[in-house]
């Protein structure tokens, strides 16, 4: 089974998360299958860059986004559909 969850970088103090297509059965930290977008939570407002044509491609084929991975999904199209 494929999830997209985030991959924590960064360093002490300084969270940097990436989007990242792994088997669940996988560490968080571990082996990606693909790499979707990126979110870092300390500037205000937190920046978000997802690649959606990505993740659509993931979920057509049963990629399951974790709770926070698809909050961030949902305010990413709702930021885009605000600008076109």
């Amino acid at each position: 089974m494929l999830s997209i969850r985030l991959k924590r970088m960064g360093r002490t103090h300084r969270p940097y998360y990436r989007l990242v297509v792994s088997d669940s059965r996988n560490r968080p930290g571990g082996q990606n299958v693909d790499e979707v977008g990126s979110y870092d939570p300390l500037p205000n407002p937190a920046e978000i860059s997802i690649n959606m044509e990505r993740v659509d491609y993931w979920l057509q084929r049963g990629a399951r986004p974790s709770s926070q991975v698809a909050n961030l999904i949902a305010l990413s199209r709702k930021s885009a559909q605000a600008n076109a």
